[in-house]
């Protein structure tokens, strides 16, 4: 009976100290993928699972190589991590591909069904069967543009700035074609292949728009500073998809908080390293939107904000 009780406080021990490493990749450096796994790490802290403590982190960007992508993958897979977290789409279809036999957590994914990272019959909120799970972060365009009409009722004419060469903006450029077109409104489009030439765009659409709606296009955004310049100079408002933008200088923006989807995928993580089995915990998407505005960049672009929007907001900047 003390031999089986000894051996009872031993396993109970290394338990205790089992320090679980987690993988993590991102395809590229931004803002954005740092807020997700902040995030996911609060998540895991508050659950009990610690940096340093209970946990290890192994960090990976891709640096937009897909490549690479694969190297880091591979490197996750013959070290045997415990689990991995995987921020955007591109090293996520990668890393699902290759790694069948360790719990895979998604985050700062558009559409998971057809990046093959949940089987076709997973629906957002269902089990994915697999070693899969995670949160999709698909960009809500039409909510979006709703919102903003009721910041300029009357606008009629709206520009967008989008890079051609990004199959998640042309994507999100033709919702919002749909969208303006069910409200009777009509949106300019100017088309770049640098941010360089956002400037450009902006200046040759601010005469002739009432407005501005420019969707997640990181390309774009790279240029915002001078976007917004001109905004300022034109008196055009500009509203945006990154919330982060509206401390730059965009007038409003009603979109995702990055931190609260890494969040949401780290309780997801901390559940898998509880012991339950990534198959059976739903995937889904963020559903709560936030609105920031900003009110001194709403009188740089001649605009009056009004109380009942106002108080909607989620975050009022006033300097």
């Amino acid at each position: 009976i003390l031999l089986l009780s000894v051996c009872s406080l031993l396993a109970q021990e290394k338990k205790v100290k089992k320090i679980f490493r987690i993988g993590v990749t991102q395809f590229t450096s931004a803002l954005a993928s740092e807020k997700d796994q902040e995030g996911f790490e609060k998540a895991l802290s508050d659950a009990g699972f610690k940096q340093k403590v209970n946990v290890l982190f192994d960090r990976q960007n891709a640096q937009g190589n897909l490549a690479n992508t694969q190297a880091i993958a591979q490197k996750f897979l013959s070290e045997k991590f415990d689990l991995i977290h995987i921020i955007g789409s591109p090293n996520s279809r990668v890393t699902v591909k290759l790694i069948e036999d360790i719990p895979v957590v998604f985050s700062f994914v558009t559409h998971p069904m057809e990046a093959g990272l949940v089987p076709k019959r997973s629906l957002p909120g269902m089990k994915t069967g697999t070693n899969v799970t995670g949160v999709s972060h698909r960009w809500p365009v039409s909510l979006q543009f709703e919102m903003y009409t009721q910041f300029l009722p009357k606008a009629k004419k709206w520009g967008t700035i989008y890079h051609q060469g990004d199959p998640h903006s042309l994507g999100l450029i033709k919702e919002m074609r749909e969208s303006a077109k069910r409200r009777g409104m009509e949106v300019m489009e100017a088309i770049i292949s640098s941010g360089e030439e956002a400037t450009q765009a902006a200046s040759f659409l601010a005469g002739k728009v009432q407005a501005f709606h420019i969707i997640y296009d990181d390309t774009v955004l790279s240029s915002l500073g001078a976007i917004v310049k001109i905004c300022n100079e034109k008196k055009v408002p500009l509203f945006t998809s990154d919330l982060e933008s509206v401390s730059k200088g965009a007038l409003a923006a009603y979109g995702l908080n990055f931190f609260t989807i890494g969040y949401s995928a780290g309780k997801r993580a901390a559940r898998i390293l509880k012991g339950e089995n990534p198959g059976h915990i739903p995937w889904g998407h963020i559903e709560k939107l936030n609105l920031v505005v900003n009110e001194r960049a709403a009188r740089e672009q001649g605009m009056v904000l009004s109380p009942e929007l106002l108080k909607r907001s989620d975050k009022i900047i006033s300097n």
